[in-house]
């Protein structure tokens, strides 16, 4: 596929990529529009302080990690196109909330539900995975994470001239989110009439079971579950920081703690209801998948996504602090971590699925963005600014082409969970960021680009050790087992029998 296919609109594909990516857009364009209102909140709103801000970014991501295991599993059995519907409209209601609310409760309960909107990602990547061919979906996926991911520059861009210049006076921010919600919603309607679920009702395979992720062995069940306890288990550090910050009392951490834990038990006790049976009775050789794979994925998107939401956060301030920057300044020049975004991931896509060899593609990116990260650990105020901006883009060039090649492999891995796998890298997206973020508070800039490339080399060799070459990962159509036959065949006698009665 080549790039200039994105513009032939009238093919049924490439008008399902571009009506996808805006809707993700749109998502992270409200997901991210109270950081650049946050001034103007402050002086709205007398009763807010710094401390109130910090506080509500943490609660921005808090539930999205759960949000995406969760909507990972509605995928597989709901399909993307509802899915994505429902979310953009239910999430406008706690937009629209936190925009007009007017008590600390309002502020931090809609903010902290509004961060399930992360989770619309891999709604976007199974959609995308279901139009495209195997040959095609590395370039075809990047280039909606791409574009869409967007979403979060141009609200920082566009969102403060909008509250200034449109509505104006004190409430002008309230404004310019609730009309942020407003469009959201609009295009969930119209997303919902506008797109069908791949070309041909065929193309959206359900699982068995939707609870937990089918697996091909017992070892890959005890991997499975492994990888699974840190996605809830993470949210004990936001509860740890939310509590040092005075906001949570020793009694509401004890029993935030005791939920995070019933919660990882729950979706133990899930993955063992859905894979004991299965696995009793056998999985057919055509049907297995190397769940090692999926963990090398996860590795991959936590050392690559983690470390771009963590580094975005302290960059400008890196930059101000090390070179003696104006804030403006040193804003615009750390956005260039962001831009590079734009084209960077859909390249990593379309070298993935040109080189012929998608394992080899990951394991280059992972080494260089731990090359990268090395770099930006040398820089200091005697570096010229000008390379430190070139060092700078050339690591961002390298992260944002391994998160486009991480989801280049995961819609070859196994068809009918694409959704769940999506969901459990994406997830560990924001684990890297959690897991990041929190070690920057204890150390200097330096100690955590260094910290960082470390996780890239880390990733690099789970890589080459777990990560396999997918089968089929090239071909005109994706691998159709036995067990996806028959539950294809259960399906069409279910819904015959349903037409008879």
């Amino acid at each position: 596929m080549k790039a200039s296919a994105v513009f032939k609109v009238k093919n049924p594909e490439i008008r399902a990529l571009h009506l996808t990516w805006i809707a993700f857009f749109i998502t992270f364009y409200v997901w991210f529009n109270m950081a650049p209102l946050a001034s103007s909140m402050l002086k709205s709103v007398n009763w807010l302080t710094q401390d109130d801000i910090k506080l509500f970014a943490i609660c921005n991501v808090a539930l999205t990690i759960p949000a995406r295991i969760i909507v990972g599993m509605a995928l597989d059995r709901f399909g993307p196109r509802r899915v994505f519907s429902v979310l953009m409209v239910t999430m406008s209601v706690p937009a629209l909330v936190f925009a007009f609310g007017d008590t600390m409760a309002q502020l931090l309960i809609s903010r902290l539900v509004l961060s399930s909107i992360g989770a619309s990602f891999v709604v976007g990547i199974h959609m995308t995975a279901l139009w495209f061919k195997p040959r095609d979906i590395g370039f075809a996926e990047g280039f909606y994470a791409g574009w869409g991911n967007f979403g979060s520059a141009a609200a920082a861009m566009t969102l403060p001239t909008i509250a200034i210049t449109m509505y104006g006076g004190e409430d002008g921010w309230r404004w310019a989110i609730a009309q942020s919600a407003i469009v959201m919603a609009a295009y969930g309607v119209y997303y919902w009439f506008g797109i069908t679920d791949g070309p041909d009702p065929k193309a959206h395979r359900k699982p068995r079971k939707a609870a937990a992720m089918e697996v091909s062995s017992w070892a890959d069940m005890v991997k499975l579950i492994l990888w699974t306890i840190p996605l809830v288990g993470v949210l004990g550090i936001l509860v740890w920081r939310i509590q040092n910050m005075g906001y949570l009392s020793t009694t509401g951490a004890i029993i935030a703690y005791l939920v995070i834990v019933a919660v990882v038990i729950y979706q133990i006790i899930q993955i063992l209801r859905v894979n004991i049976p299965i696995l009793k009775e056998g999985v057919p050789e055509d049907d297995k998948y190397p769940f090692s794979s999926v963990a090398a994925l996860n590795s991959t998107y936590f050392a690559n996504f983690g470390a771009e939401l963590a580094v975005v956060s302290m960059l400008p301030m890196f930059f101000e602090q090390t070179w003696g920057l104006s804030a403006a300044m040193a804003g615009v020049i750390a956005a260039s971590f962001a831009f590079v975004n734009l084209v960077a991931r859909p390249m990593g896509g379309m070298v993935s699925d040109r080189m012929g060899n998608r394992r080899f593609v990951m394991l280059s990116y992972m080494f260089g963005i731990g090359i990268g990260f090395l770099l930006m650990a040398m820089l200091n105020s005697n570096w010229p600014l000008i390379v430190a901006v070139a060092i700078t883009i050339f690591t961002s060039f390298f992260v944002q082409g391994a998160e486009g090649a991480t989801f280049g492999i995961i819609p070859s891995i196994k068809r009918r969970i694409t959704g769940q796998i999506s969901g459990m890298a994406g997830a560990y997206g924001n684990v890297g960021a959690v897991v990041y973020l929190t070690i920057f508070t204890f150390v200097t800039p330096t100690q955590f680009f260094y910290i960082i490339a470390t996780g890239a080399f880390l990733s690099w060799l789970i890589c080459f050790l777990w990560l396999k070459e997918p089968e089929g990962g090239f071909a005109e159509e994706y691998h159709v087992s036995s067990v996806d036959r028959m539950i294809e065949e259960q399906a069409n006698l279910k819904a015959q029998h349903s037409g008879k009665s």
